[in-house]
């Protein structure tokens, strides 16, 4: 372990067996630098975990070994305790083993060894010599199986190889690793060297508060997110002469352009939370939340079912039909349509283009009473009023954190992975009661408009969101259909 109160891993193996992006997973650094190509990494890099400043833990990504057999036939000519060093000082200058000299240098400043090797290939020689070289070092260490591809043919052979030879042996795919994955390998580390079991107990105890953290403040930003969706509206003074037709439409696209602002900006600082920050990050094509928040499979697929919601409109105080809408020119998109009245819910339709209310201020046209002065008509669009719409946004929302909390970091966009198995579906159909009813009394206070309101009972939905989030992160909970949830 290093002398250094931080504990310090180098994390070695073969070129282009995955090192680089399980240094980057478990660092939570996306900015190491991941290539298809062997031999990219010809330096050690360090890459320090921070927690509230201060380093907790340090990674090294070293580069492959460069010639095993040659570097395990000098070693057992010379072995002693500082035969390391002794190979360091004798090959320095030696381009045949810069890799070896490199890769040496922080185990002998006190790294434990994390190997990385490719299960989905057979074991060679050369390995075997790798394997040797590492147990004639004496030095704690644990064997990462991160097979590149789907193929468990030589898994077996694999593990049985190496725990003859490591204190502990885990298949970790670098690419597909959730947070509980990369905590448990933590709690592994601590079992290969009783010396270090005390500093990463501490530097796990530190990840778990840290986690609590970000759940914690990723709720707040969809807390916040919901109340500005729902309090969005969009004014205009119309111009003498002007078409109001015209004006609403040209409104209309600003407000979904705003509502989309909103969302953005919130799903940007979520995926800062979890320090998504160097490559592209989008959300897989076949999830639910890649499509536009008013794209009529969105209000499909996400929010309530129709009976949760009708009981969440119940407790709100608002009379909902719940007659099926087969078709419905675009307005409910095969949701369900609003029958009856909507008491304090204002008369906006569930999805599509009717998303929200349009209202003209002005004088007396057409028969239309309109309020205001002459010459001074005004046209506005919001707030969003229908019952769902908040249960969407909040859904969406939940559905891209989960995919920030589960995004590899040693993963780069642009690749088959994790992505593939994100279901369609949503989250909020799932909830409980209790949950749903703490989202129902927020959502209800923000219709109200009323601050004291809003505020008793948003300590309760930021609380019931970072518990959702926490079960997300654990795989507590999964999408689920709303078209099941028929209470």
């Amino acid at each position: 372990m290093s002398v250094d109160l931080a504990p310090s891993f180098a994390i070695v193996g073969h070129p282009n067996e995955g090192k680089s992006s399980v240094v980057s997973t478990l660092a939570e650094d996306d900015s190491v630098r991941i290539t298809p190509y062997p031999g990219e990494t010809v330096s050690c890099q360090h890459f320090p975990v921070l927690l509230d400043g201060s380093v907790v833990l340090r990674f090294v990504d070293t580069p492959g070994f460069q010639s095993p057999r040659a570097t395990l036939a000098w070693l057992k000519e010379h072995e002693a305790p500082d035969m390391l060093s002794a190979f360091v000082r004798a090959h320095e200058h030696d381009s045949e083993f810069r890799g070896e000299c490199e890769l040496f240098r922080p185990l002998i400043e006190g790294s434990g060894i994390i190997f990385v090797a490719d299960a989905s290939r057979p074991l060679r020689p050369v390995d075997r010599a790798e394997i040797e070289i590492l147990r004639m070092t004496g030095i704690p260490r644990m064997a990462i199986l991160n097979n590149k591809d789907e193929t468990t043919e030589y898994l077996k052979s694999w593990r049985e190889e190496l725990r003859k030879y490591f204190n502990s042996v885990r298949v970790f795919n670098a690419h597909r690793v959730t947070y509980a994955q990369r905590i448990a390998l933590l709690e592994s580390l601590k079992g290969i060297d009783q010396e270090g079991e005390e500093a990463l107990t501490r530097v796990i105890e530190a990840f778990a508060l840290d986690w609590q953290r970000r759940m914690k403040l990723s709720a707040e930003i969809i807390c916040d997110l919901i109340r500005q969706c729902t309090t969005c509206r969009i004014t205009k003074r119309l111009p003498d002469g002007a078409d109001t037709r015209t004006v609403l439409s040209e409104l209309e696209v600003l407000y979904r352009q705003e509502i989309s602002r909103i969302e953005r900006e919130a799903h940007q600082a979520i995926k800062k939370l979890f320090k998504h920050n160097i490559f592209d990050y989008r959300m897989p094509e076949q999830s639910i939340a890649a499509h536009d928040l008013f794209h009529r499979k969105t209000w499909r697929v996400l929010g309530l079912g129709p009976l949760q919601l009708a009981a969440a409109g119940a407790a709100a105080g608002t009379t909902i039909g719940l007659g099926i809408d087969a078709a419905t020119a675009g307005i409910s998109f095969g949701v369900f349509a609003l029958g009856g009245s909507l008491v304090g819910a204002g008369s906006a339709l569930v999805g599509g283009k009717r998303m929200a209310r349009a209202r003209i201020r002005g004088p007396k046209i057409g028969g239309v009473q309109l309020s205001g002065s002459i010459g001074g008509m005004q046209v506005e669009v919001g707030p969003n009023t229908a019952l769902q719409f908040p249960y969407v946004v909040l859904d969406r929302a939940l559905i891209f954190s989960a995919h920030a909390i589960n995004w590899a970091h040693g993963k780069r966009g642009g690749k088959k992975g994790r992505e593939a198995e994100v279901s369609p579906k949503g989250y909020i159909a799932s909830l409980g009661k209790n949950q749903r009813d703490v989202a129902g009394r927020y959502f209800h206070a923000l219709r109200q408009g009323k601050d004291d309101l809003i505020q008793n009972t948003r300590r309760a939905m930021a609380d019931m969101i970072a518990e959702v989030l926490s079960m997300i992160s654990k795989g507590e909970l999964s999408q689920g259909d709303p078209s099941d949830q028929q209470e």
